[in-house]
C-alpha cells in the first residue's frame, strides 16, 4: 500500500518514487495522449507504441523528452512528465585520499569489491575492497577487452595479497592497515607504487612485491590497446577472528 506523508493544511508539492515503469501498450483509440498512475511505491506511465519508439530514441541519444498525459481533446493544462539528463555528479569520494601519497580521489570513478581477493596468514587477513580508475574516462582508455581489464585487476590484487601474506602481522603492528597499490600501464611506462598512511611501503617489502607483481603487470601491458591505464587498488589488513 502506497502512502504519502503531507504537512497539515499544505498541498503536497513533491512525491518521491522508487521506480518508473514506461508501458507502450496504450492504444491510440483510447482517447488519451498518455496516462500516469501510482503503482505501489513507484509510477507507471502508459504511452502509445509510437511515443515509446520516440522515447527509446531520445534515451539512446541522451536527449531530454517530455510526455504529455491526459485526454487528447482536453482543453485544460495537461500533466507533463519530463525526462531530463543532468550533468555527472562530481562530488563522489569527497574527502577520500590515496593511502599511497595523499592524492585526492574526489570525482574519480571507483568500484567497490564485495567478493574480492582475501588471504589469511599469522592470524591476520588482507582483503581487497576497492579499485579507483585514475585516468579520465574521456580518454577512452581500455585494454583490448573489458573482460581482460577485469581479469588483470583480479590477478594484480591476488599477487599483491600473496606477496604480503608473510608480512601481515608486522604491517599491522606498524599501523599500516590500509594499503594502496597504484598500477600504471602505458606504452612508455609500466610499473606500480605501493604505500600506506601517505608514504611508500618500506623497502623490506619491495623484493617480494616485485617478484609477484612485475610479471603480472608486464603481462597486462601486452594487452593494452589504448593507454595509459592507471588504477589504484585498496586493501585492508584485519584481524582473523574466525
Amino acid at each position: 500500500q502506497t502512502q504519502a506523508i503531507s504537512i497539515h493544511n499544505q498541498p503536497r508539492k513533491v512525491t518521491g518514487a522508487s521506480f518508473f515503469v514506461f508501458s507502450g501498450a496504450l492504444k491510440s483509440s483510447s482517447g488519451y495522449l498518455a496516462k500516469s498512475s501510482i503503482v505501489e511505491d513507484g509510477v507507471m506511465v502508459q504511452i502509445t507504441a509510437e511515443n515509446m519508439d520516440s522515447l527509446r530514441q531520445a534515451l539512446r541519444e541522451m536527449k531530454d523528452f517530455t510526455i504529455t498525459c491526459g485526454k487528447a481533446d482536453a482543453e485544460d493544462p495537461q500533466e507533463q512528465i519530463h525526462i531530463q539528463w543532468v550533468d555527472d555528479d562530481k562530488t563522489v569520494n569527497k574527502g577520500v585520499v590515496s593511502p599511497i601519497d595523499g592524492k585526492s580521489m574526489e570525482s574519480i570513478t571507483n568500484v567497490k569489491i564485495f567478493h574480492g581477493s582475501e588471504y589469511k596468514a599469522n592470524g591476520k587477513v588482507i582483503r581487497w575492497t576497492e579499485v579507483f580508475f585514475l585516468e579520465n574516462d574521456d580518454h577512452h582508455n581500455c585494454l583490448s577487452d573489458p573482460a581482460d581489464h577485469s581479469r588483470l585487476t583480479e590477478h594484480v590484487a591476488k599477487a599483491f595479497c600473496l606477496a604480503l601474506c608473510p608480512h601481515l602481522k608486522l604491517l599491522k603492528e606498524d599501523g599500516m592497515t590500509k594499503l594502496g597499490l597504484r598500477v600504471t600501464l602505458d606504452s612508455d611506462q609500466v610499473g606500480y607504487q605501493a604505500g600506506s598512511n601517505g608514504q611508500p611501503l618500506p623497502s623490506q617489502y619491495m623484493n617480494d612485491l616485485d617478484s609477484a607483481l612485475v610479471p603480472v603487470i608486464h603481462g597486462g601491458a601486452c594487452q593494452l590497446s589504448e593507454g595509459p591505464v592507471v588504477m589504484e587498488l585498496i586493501f585492508y589488513i584485519l584481524e582473523n577472528i574466525a
